[in-house]
């Protein structure tokens, strides 16, 4: 891990690995000192954001070098299950490039525990990290200008859920009728780093 200033109110945490993250992530979450404002996961950096007139950037600093990973908890309390209608217009296609077919890459799907390993891209859209590599699968060559709210992809490691109609190149298994960001709701997001999602094909 190497820590780095990041303005004057937070510090950026760099690892070698999405797993190192969430490990470190975990373990922070789970006892926040007075001051710290936001715990921010990427795909190979934390950001924490702290309120400088209640501590400083070197206290943070110790806080996070002293603070112990926590692995990853399946039975925690905090998984959400999402039922998908298996329907993407590139299932076909992703069968074919997995080798898996249709009902193999439903059963890759939904039979692994995906973990919210960061927010991106827009309002409400988490980066779901699996551990079934057969489901890595590039972006789509040409990306779709209008991909409707609700549509289930994946792209490389991760799996997503776009929670409104945007462009995106994403190969799109399916669609559920879950609200990934509602603004009057608390909080907004229904997906958030540190849980965990299981699909559901309905």
């Amino acid at each position: 891990m190497r820590l780095l200033r990041s303005g004057d109110a937070a510090v950026l945490a760099e690892f070698d690995s999405l797993r190192e993250v969430l490990a470190c992530f975990r373990g922070l979450d789970a006892a926040r000192p007075h001051g710290i404002v936001d715990l921010v996961p990427a795909a190979r950096t934390l950001l924490v954001r702290f309120d400088p007139m209640v501590t400083t950037a070197d206290a943070v600093r110790r806080w996070v070098d002293s603070t112990a990973p926590v692995p990853p908890d399946p039975g925690e309390d905090r998984q959400r299950v999402v039922g998908v209608r298996y329907d993407g217009p590139d299932l076909v296609e992703v069968g074919e490039l997995t080798g898996l077919g249709v009902d193999g890459v439903v059963e890759a799907h939904t039979s692994g525990i995906w973990t919210v390993a960061f927010g991106g891209f827009a309002p409400g859209f988490a980066y779901l990290a699996g551990s079934d590599e057969r489901l890595h699968v590039p972006r789509r060559g040409s990306p779709r200008t209008a991909v409707p709210a609700g549509a289930v992809g994946l792209a490389g490691e991760f799996s997503g859920v776009y929670p409104r109609r945007s462009p995106g190149g994403w190969q799109l298994i399916g669609t559920t009728t879950e609200v990934l960001w509602q603004p009057d709701r608390t909080p907004p997001a229904l997906l958030r780093p540190g849980m965990t999602v299981r699909f559901e094909a309905v």
